[in-house]
């Protein structure tokens, strides 16, 4: 009875690591194929795709990190002039 639980444990595991595993495996084509190449040019796609992502938001992170007391004093500025 253990052995069957013990079994399905890890076949359970060994089957969720290859459903949620992002990357693509390009080893099963041949080296030259028109699959490899397209494998490959998939892979560095979502790269570049990622780190594009990334590069965009730590960008609006820092611009607003950066200039929240800028606009505070220019909604201060914008009341007092409105005679709020």
């Amino acid at each position: 009875m253990k052995k069957i639980i013990i079994f399905t444990y890890i076949l359970t595991l060994t089957i969720q690591n290859q459903l949620y595993s992002n990357e693509l495996n390009c080893d099963e084509h041949k080296k030259f194929s028109v699959n490899y190449m397209k494998c490959k040019a998939d892979l560095l796609k979502n790269k570049t795709i990622k780190a594009k992502d990334s590069f965009v938001k730590d960008t609006k992170d820092y611009q607003k990190k950066e200039w929240s007391e800028e606009k505070e004093k220019a909604k201060n500025v914008k009341k007092k002039v409105l005679g709020q």
